[in-house]
């Protein structure tokens, strides 16, 4: 029986990246005996496994729209060159079998972003050739008479892309990424304690956590301000070239003390075990990991209405869900959330929420999509 040659697209392969975990647990849980994979990359960082086929598409760039198109070209002459089964692009390139919308809509989070920043920054917006190049190669793609089906991890980004670019209903598959709920599992109340007393945390204080690097998209400040009222204490874990700025809000709210930035960690599970839930009021993302690896930590979670993670709670069972920019209903759900050690209903309920998204449930219905591509003239 000959292999299914499939190639993944991905311009910069960063084995921690939210789609490169994506390619990676679904591919663990495949039948590697049907697949032959192939990743088409500009850069790949670490090492790959020895039956993975790389193919560098590296020509050179002069700035971000050469950047862009240059790898575009160069990724679609090589799939057109190598003849592949099913291609399946991370990245808005047309011509591919299948694209994944890990990072949504971007005129969408154009839109979003665009209530935070100033009336210059959003002409500076308008007027940028780039956004303009990303919104032309995103709706050339959509529209692409190639393209067989789309990969949603939310519905949310499913009924934005329908609504901008009136793709039929039939072309999406929802398939939410996956999450090992082996590794990630609730703290024991010795393990809570020695992670507190090791970072430095009050015994009985709650504590909220923070996961994600780009401070502005995620809502750090939106986290900050509504905690500030409290005596809850914020873990900041991620990075930003901007943080100063958000420990100077941070003093000028007179939290200091309760907002710990504690950069980027490889391994962030002892982290989920000191707090009590996970705060992400994100602007615009379509369904991020940490809200999975959180959930299946026992942590509730609060979050926003443009989180596709939103979808995975019920108000008032597994977290809260609300506008990004509003503080006040921040600080309403931030005081709403229990000690875990007290009364841990609302974080056993998240765990459960989530302990569907196996890897190899993930594996199932991507090998489902896969025969109906194949079948698809």
């Amino acid at each position: 029986m000959n292999k299914v040659r499939l190639a993944i697209v991905r311009q910069k392969y960063r084995p921690d990246g939210g789609a490169e975990r994506f390619i990676a647990r679904a591919l663990e849980a495949l039948d590697d005996s049907s697949l032959e994979l192939n990743i088409i990359t500009r850069d790949w960082q670490g090492e790959p496994r020895p039956d993975w086929h790389l193919h560098i598409c590296n020509p050179k760039k002069w700035g971000r729209i050469s950047r862009e198109r240059g790898f575009a070209e160069a990724a679609r002459a090589c799939w057109q060159r190598e003849q592949f089964d099913i291609v399946q692009s991370h990245e808005r390139i047309s011509g591919c079998d299948i694209f994944r919308a890990g990072d949504g809509v971007h005129r969408v989070w154009l839109a979003q972003r665009a209530r935070i920043v100033s009336p210059f920054q959003r002409l500076l917006t308008q007027a940028s050739a780039y956004h303009r190049y990303v919104m032309a190669a995103e709706e050339a793609m959509f529209r692409s008479p190639s393209l067989k089906k789309i990969i949603c991890n939310s519905q949310m980004v499913k009924n934005d892309i329908m609504r901008c670019f009136q793709v039929p209903e039939e072309k999406f598959a929802v398939i939410y990424n996956a999450i090992d709920a082996q590794r990630f599992q609730p703290a024991t109340r010795e393990q809570r304690q020695q992670i507190r007393e090791k970072l430095g945390l009050p015994e009985h204080a709650r504590v909220f956590i923070y996961v994600g690097s780009g401070f502005e998209r995620k809502g750090l400040k939106a986290c900050i301000e509504a905690l500030a009222p409290t005596d809850a204490h914020l873990l900041v874990i991620g990075q930003d070239k901007h943080q100063p700025r958000y420990a100077a809000l941070a003093q000028r709210l007179n939290c200091t003390d309760r907002i710990h930035f504690a950069g980027v960690q490889h391994e962030v599970i002892p982290f989920y075990h000191a707090a009590d839930s996970l705060m992400l009021p994100t602007l615009y993302d379509p369904f991020p990991n940490v809200i999975l690896e959180a959930m299946a930590c026992g942590l509730p979670v609060i979050t926003s209405f443009t989180c596709g993670g939103a979808e995975f709670i019920v108000e008032g069972q597994q977290g809260f869900v609300c506008d990004a920019l509003d503080v006040p209903a921040l600080t309403h759900a931030a005081n709403a959330i229990p000690l875990r050690t007290t009364d841990s209903r609302m974080g056993d309920a998240a765990r459960e929420r989530v302990l569907l998204c196996s890897p190899q449930q993930l594996a199932n219905q991507l090998n489902a999509l896969y025969q109906q591509v194949l079948r698809q003239p």
